[in-house]
């Protein structure tokens, strides 16, 4: 078995849920070409239409029909998020500022997940917001307010989703509204926003609203393809003798691509060609061959926010690695749909590798991957991560459910056939 061909993988989950978001409050209407087909995003949409959006199809394209951002109406029901925490967070930015009453809700493993990092700092901006545990965990109810207040933030972690919630919630405020993060996280928003002429500078990683906070669509806005979706493949390629791989359309914004700084670091052997600009994100085609001197890496600091999904495949990849993988600074990982720490070391025993869980990472000892029974904790990355470790596992991998996959890559397992050959 070997793989080879071309594949342009699912569209980039983070850039489709802005476009639709923000698309929503903009003045015009958008197309929106290559959005994400996923359960996460279909969340997403069906609560913008409970809040008044108009949101259709024509042709090949996503049509929002944006009419500024106090176009949104109370909705008449609870807005529910499946499993979306992008959603949820983001959401409760843009409604924080509106003058109604809102309800969050999601599946089980959304109402697990911290939302006291959206909810401290926009109840600094005045939204009046209550949930269980006092707003640590959903369902939450916000009362928005317009004006809201500005506000200085100091991001205790590094986070996209927090300060996307902060800029969305800034949008409705009269006051200067500066966000500092600690390390870099991906900057879709801010790109998004100053393509929508919304006054937006980011200095030395301090960000900051101008005074010009009216969107108007751009008129088209097109989705790269996902590189935490590629990924996947990617390591696939690196790792299956004979295989080679092109990836069109891959989303290449340097805040998302540091999988191809590890690959540098693991000897992964890639290309990357015909690079453009759409939107403002930098997109291009990646080739990856199969890498069969693979070293073991350690990762940690500033690399780690650009890394934050890719973790998971990564620590497959450095389970066929030569040498010690060390991944720290990853605390991060313990609160998406899963402790994925825990979710990773445990079943990386179960196939036969040599893992130590830390408080904020894993050490993972390469060697060679045999069969076993993994619990993927009903999250996506867990299983595609082990759906690739058992292409090249001595003996079966089975997995006790696969359903999660399709939250964010339905598409999943037919890319996967399309790009085998026996």
């Amino acid at each position: 078995m070997m793989f080879k061909g071309k594949i342009r993988v699912g569209s980039d989950k983070s850039i489709s849920q802005r476009a639709l978001i923000l698309s929503s409050i903009a003045e015009g209407k958008t197309y929106i070409k290559h959005l994400l087909k996923s359960e996460d995003i279909d969340c997403t949409t069906r609560a913008l239409r409970m809040l008044g959006v108009s949101i259709g199809q024509k042709d090949e394209y996503v049509v929002v029909e944006g009419k500024g951002k106090f176009s949104l109406r109370e909705s008449g029901d609870v807005l529910n998020l499946g499993n979306s925490g992008t959603g949820m967070r983001l959401l409760a930015g843009l409604v924080s500022g509106a003058n109604f009453l809102t309800i969050f809700t999601g599946d089980e493993s959304l109402r697990k997940r911290p939302m006291k990092r959206i909810v401290q700092p926009l109840r600094m901006m005045g939204a009046m917001i209550d949930g269980r545990e006092n707003g640590a965990i959903p369902p939450l109810v916000i009362r928005g307010k317009y004006p809201l207040n500005g506000i200085r933030y100091e991001m205790p972690i590094a986070s996209a989703q927090v300060k996307s919630a902060i800029l969305l919630a800034g949008l409705f405020s009269q006051g200067k509204v500066e966000i500092r993060e600690p390390l870099p996280s991906r900057n879709h928003t801010e790109i998004m926003l100053k393509s929508m002429n919304v006054d937006v500078e980011c200095v030395d990683r301090l960000i900051s609203l101008g005074s010009n906070r009216i969107l108007h669509s751009p008129g088209y806005i097109e989705v790269g393809a996902d590189i935490s979706s590629a990924a996947y493949f990617m390591v696939t390629a690196a790792l299956v003798p004979h295989s080679q791989v092109l990836f069109e359309d891959v989303v290449l914004n340097p805040t998302r691509a540091g999988i191809l700084d590890v690959f540098r670091m693991m000897n992964v052997e890639f290309e990357i060609r015909n690079i453009r600009e759409v939107n403002g994100e930098k997109i291009g085609e990646i080739v990856v061959c199969y890498s069969p001197h693979l070293q073991g890496v350690s990762l940690e600091g500033s690399i780690i926010p650009r890394i934050i999904d890719e973790i998971p495949i990564i620590c497959i990849l450095a389970s066929c690695a030569d040498g010690k993988t060390i991944i720290k600074d990853a605390s991060e990982l313990r609160y998406k749909e899963c402790d994925r720490i825990k979710a990773m070391v445990e079943n990386l025993s179960h196939i036969g590798i040599k893992c130590e869980e830390l408080p904020d990472g894993i050490i993972i000892e390469g060697g060679k991957l045999t069969g076993g029974r993994i619990n993927t904790y009903c999250d996506h990355r867990i299983a595609m991560s082990f759906a690739i470790a058992s292409l090249i596992s001595k003996d079966n991998i089975v997995l006790d459910d696969t359903s999660s996959i399709d939250t964010s890559y339905p598409m999943f397992f037919k890319h996967l056939t399309n790009l085998t050959i026996s």
